[in-house]
């Protein structure tokens, strides 16, 4: 009677471990567990335009020689009045930054776009700068940074002799 009940013990006990298992690797298991909602924190409202940056640096990484050099700043307007891009600047040429045109309502998102010229070879850090009616700060700078690794260079061939 004793080996019975250790069996069934040890038979609940495997049974539990393999869903614990089984839920780590993200299996689906069904449970009664009520699944409960979180909301995010809300982004605090400020008096007049506000300007808050999803990232207000992008890593490239390490990417090939002529390769998109595309990426995008996105931010939202977390003020009470709408929040208007005067101008956007790169540090140099080969950094192209493009902005809305039209203001930016309260609790909209918007979009900074940014171009950096992948044809240059190296270690890259530059910055935009992003000037606007945001309260506190009318000027903001975003950081792009990462490497260009030179593309492979076809062998040169001989020509034929005929």
């Amino acid at each position: 009677m004793k080996r019975i009940v250790l069996l069934v013990v040890l038979a609940v006990f495997s049974f539990s471990a393999n869903a614990q298992e089984a839920k780590a690797k993200g299996k689906k298991i069904k449970s009664k567990a009520k699944v409960v909602k979180v909301e995010a924190p809300k982004t605090p409202q400020i008096e007049g335009a506000g300007m808050v940056f999803e990232n207000e640096t992008i890593d490239y990484g390490t990417i090939q020689q002529h390769s998109n050099g595309e990426r995008q700043f996105v931010f939202t307007n977390n003020g009470n009045k709408a929040l208007t891009i005067t101008s956007t600047q790169g540090s140099c040429g080969c950094t192209v930054p493009t902005s809305p045109k039209d203001p930016i309502e309260p609790g909209a998102k918007g979009v900074i776009g940014v171009k950096y010229a992948t044809d240059r070879v190296g270690p890259f850090t530059k910055n935009v700068t992003v000037k606007s009616n945001a309260a506190g700060q009318e000027t903001k700078v975003l950081t792009i940074k990462g490497n260009v690794l030179a593309a492979d260079k076809p062998a040169a061939t001989e020509p034929t002799k005929s």
